[in-house]
């Protein structure tokens, strides 16, 4: 299927369940759509923790569940499938290029670059930190490579990392949002998880700026977007606020146990805090601005004093205190259970986001493709995009 058509069907699904993926379980005790479908609202809250955990983790097999209740839902599964892109093996290039690169982060470098193709123009690391990506190619492609990065120690580091491999490598101090950063024509701009309006912008002005290649893994959508999503490609019916946007990036599946205790402890906690706000007279969620790290290594009593003191509400006492976090753990269960309802769109609005880079591009000239470059163990952020100026 052509990427517009594809865009074009999801467009005109994802608005009509729109009551399903858009409430946030955290900030609604019970979404409207619990009393339209109190046998589904039931059952989820009849999940075991494996059960609920599994569907939270797989967005198709959630939605082929939630097809009993809303017919249509499943036609959203193979508009949500993006094939694996083909693979080049890499050539051996020792254990030393990849120094100080986390085994994970290599990982991810080493498929992005399989998974990519060389077009013969010199690189340009968009956002590329210590250039590892960059270096990589340099080696593989053997092509110059400028990385642009906005941090001065980041590009110092690189630039060290390069010499010893003996690879073409400079840096640019650059803000990648501004118009000093703009790319040479020509060049084959490659971003790994460019967050938000970092790879907006690559994909927005590449065009105007002559880019001969664009090869990016797009991440963390919401970063700089405003209240209000503004699709690239044109007019579409499909309406998403910045919440929507960070549902297509809630995937954990790269966590270790450690981590996944962590974060459900501070789930846990803010909704112990959110249960105590309510009992003193705020029925409604009101968002509060982020938690220190700190205050979650406590005992839940410093950290609900900590967190009443700085909303303006009355510090409440151990007892108090002891009863609120348990709610807390309660209302923890309940919206992990409730939250694979949202979950289940969560694979299809991230498509949609990367289908409305594509066309945008398509509408330029550029012959476009979607693939994965990985597993999505290795890292859920895998949809690759290529674009060839033609």
């Amino acid at each position: 299927m052509r990427l517009a058509d594809r865009q074009r069907h999801l467009d005109g699904l994802l608005p009509a369940f729109r009551d399903l993926w858009h409430p946030q379980p955290f900030r609604e005790i019970r979404p409207a759509w619990c009393a339209r479908h109190p046998d589904l609202a039931r059952e989820l809250l009849d999940l075991t923790d494996a059960e609920a955990a599994r569907l939270n983790d797989d967005s198709a097999a959630a939605l082929g569940w939630l097809a009993r209740y809303r017919p249509g839902v499943d036609e959203l599964v193979p508009l949500a499938a993006v094939a694996a892109r083909y693979v080049s093996p890499l050539r051996s290039h020792g254990p030393h290029w990849a120094w100080e690169i986390p085994g994970r982060k290599q990982r991810q470098i080493e498929a992005f670059a399989s998974a990519s193709a060389c077009a013969g123009h010199p690189i340009l690391d968009w956002c590329g930190g210590k250039g590892h990506l960059g270096r990589l190619l340099a080696l593989e492609w053997e092509q110059p490579v400028r990385t642009l990065e906005i941090d001065p120690a980041l590009c110092a580091a690189g630039e060290g990392l390069a010499r010893r491999a003996g690879v073409r490598q400079d840096f640019a101090v650059a803000d990648a949002l501004t118009a000093a950063a703009q790319p040479h024509a020509g060049e084959h701009a490659v971003a790994l998880h460019a967050c938000g309006e970092l790879h907006r912008r690559l994909v927005r002005e590449g065009a105007s700026w002559g880019l001969a290649r664009i090869d990016v893994v797009p991440c963390c959508y919401y970063r700089g977007a405003t209240d209000d999503y503004v699709p690239l490609s044109g007019e579409t019916t499909l309406a998403l606020t910045r919440d929507d946007l960070r549902l297509a990036v809630t995937e954990t599946v790269t966590s270790a146990p450690r981590e996944g205790r962590q974060r459900d402890r501070g789930i846990a906690w803010k909704l112990g805090f959110d249960a105590y706000r309510r009992a003193s007279g705020e029925p409604d969620y009101r968002s509060f601005k982020p938690v220190p790290e700190s205050w979650l290594r406590g005992s839940f009593a410093d950290f609900l004093a900590a967190m009443a003191a700085r909303e303006g509400l009355p510090v409440p006492g151990p007892a108090p205190a002891a009863e609120f976090e348990q709610a807390g753990w309660r209302r923890h269960a309940e919206v992990m259970r409730l939250s694979v309802v949202r979950h289940a769109f969560r694979r299809t609005l991230e498509v949609w986001l990367v289908l409305d880079l594509a066309c945008f591009l398509e509408h330029r000239g550029y012959a476009v493709e979607l693939g994965t470059f990985c597993e999505r163990q290795l890292t859920p952020r895998n949809l690759l995009l290529s674009a060839l100026r033609a």
